[in-house]
């Protein structure tokens, strides 16, 4: 990892969203919104939900404004469905980049989900490909954030950076009471990043063994989006080089609430 100060990779506390800290500039940071999941619901299940399509955009309006970011950057699977954009779904898109791109830029890292999302709107958004990239660091006084999907082994210059950002699992945890009950609440993972877990073949520079980055891993922002379940035996992980590269996370809530080793929750 580069040697300078960190980026501060900050939560917003009560939202499934970050704001990173580039040194003249501020980034919100989101996974997972997938719009147009109820039209995929609609169509993968037969399942029929009010949509909250106004409600998803406007609560990443307001958290840019509350936040006074100059970027919204999505940790992909800004839309839902694993296609081309269409019908309902690609009308929402078109309303959600419209409000946003009329505030901030935005800047898609493409998950599996954003098939065609970057060629039907590569007017309107900054794309970086699925393997990830690094936000800032270049000239200034940090490394900079490294920023991926999560759902393809990423590009090995993430290691270069102070700290990796990545949706795609949607964290949960299911937490139960004293008579019994239970409820699931969405999660964060942070901890220090396992750098041969991380690249595909385990071939890490010695240089990024010796100081590696901290990694992030966002809850979805769409909260109809199902997860993973970090806490339930038989649950798997989705990316491919999770849990290994994540050895001793902490979890956490959307409360900035510490519920320690996720491996112990």
């Amino acid at each position: 990892m580069a040697s300078g100060a960190s980026p501060a990779v900050e939560p917003v506390v009560g939202e499934p969203a970050a704001v990173a800290d580039l040194g003249d500039r501020r980034a919100l940071l989101v996974a997972d919104v997938h719009a147009g999941i109820e039209v995929g619901l609609r169509y993968e299940r037969g399942v029929e939900l009010d949509s909250r399509a106004d409600e998803r955009r406007e609560r990443l309006c307001d958290l840019i404004a509350e936040t006074d970011a100059d970027r919204l950057v999505v940790l992909g699977d800004l839309a839902h469905r694993i296609a081309a954009p269409e019908g309902d779904e690609r009308e929402e898109l078109e309303a959600l980049i419209r409000a946003i791109t009329d505030r901030v830029p935005m800047t898609l890292v493409e998950g599996n989900h954003d098939g065609g999302v970057a060629e039907a709107f590569a007017d309107d958004l900054d794309v970086i490909g699925a393997s990830g990239g690094v936000l800032g660091g270049k000239d200034g006084p940090t490394a900079g954030v490294g920023v991926l999907h999560g759902h393809t082994w990423p590009n090995p210059g993430l290691l270069d950076a102070d700290v990796v950002c990545m949706g795609h699992e949607h964290p949960q945890v299911r937490l139960e009471d004293a008579v019994g009950g239970s409820r699931v609440e969405r999660a964060w993972l942070r901890g220090t990043l396992d750098p041969n877990a991380f690249l595909e073949g385990g071939e890490a520079d010695p240089d990024a063994v010796a100081d590696p980055p901290e990694l992030v891993v966002f809850p979805a922002f769409n909260e109809r989006s199902g997860g993973t379940w970090i806490n339930v035996d038989g649950q798997s992980f989705l990316a491919p080089f999770l849990p290994d590269a994540l050895p001793a996370g902490d979890a956490y809530l959307l409360d900035g609430t510490r519920l320690g080793d996720f491996r112990r929750v």
